[in-house]
């Protein structure tokens, strides 16, 4: 892959360790295409799930990957911008079952229980270095990330999860079908937050704690 554009910013064997994408819908999906064409290939993607026509509107998927399952889907897109990745990427397509985790965790899926438990149960784990979470509604989103040396910052982000799925449920916005509203510009600008928050970490740099945005009401704070 031609990375002559990114380069002398960011050179991909700075990050030697093994990047997890749990959840490869809206978020995963995007986070794993901003990662991928800054010649990251250390990869392993996680979904259970499978594409479908809703889904072509706020994800990476197009009309000819209907029916795939997310990870294949993705993998085949991944495949395009670097066929290299082909060496190394890992697909789970039971999702995230209780696997051992080690270098950098992109938290995606949509339940905050999953999340919770996957964090807590790396808690003590050596091998993390650091956790990256995304949050969404419609127009705002929230990115929370830890050093995982960090012990306060562990906490602080464990802290951050004290809230249930249903909770969570219910302050997200759905149309008059019970269909959960989502749009691409959302998306697009809490990834590239969180993506950028990674990078910065992985060169050596601090990490963000907490990154709010509103994407329609153009603000974005960070701390």
């Amino acid at each position: 892959m031609d990375l002559a554009k990114s380069y002398e910013f960011f050179q991909p064997e700075m990050c030697k360790e093994r990047l997890h994408i749990i959840g490869c819908g809206a978020i995963g999906s995007t986070v794993a295409e901003n990662l991928v064409r800054f010649g990251l290939t250390n990869i392993t993607l996680y979904d259970f799930d499978h594409v479908e026509p809703h889904n072509i509107a706020n994800q990476m998927f197009r009309q000819v990957d209907i029916g795939k399952t997310k990870v294949e889907a993705l993998a085949d897109m991944l495949y395009e911008i670097n066929p290299e990745i082909k060496k190394e990427i890992k697909l789970v397509d039971k999702g995230y079952v209780g696997q051992k985790l080690s270098g950098y965790v992109f938290l995606c899926v949509d339940n905050i229980d999953l999340r919770r438990e996957i964090a807590e149960s790396c808690k003590d784990n050596p091998y993390v270095k650091a956790m990256f979470d995304f949050r969404m509604r419609l127009t705002d989103a929230q990115h929370y990330a830890a050093d995982w040396k960090n012990k306060k910052m562990v906490e602080d982000f464990l802290k951050s999860m004290a809230f249930t799925h249903e909770e969570a449920k219910a302050e997200t916005p759905v149309s008059a079908c019970n269909m959960t509203l989502s749009v691409v510009p959302t998306v697009r600008m809490i990834v590239a937050h969180g993506v950028s928050n990674f990078i910065n970490f992985a060169k050596g740099g601090s990490i963000s704690k907490l990154i709010l945005i509103d994407a329609f009401g153009h603000t974005v704070d960070a701390f």
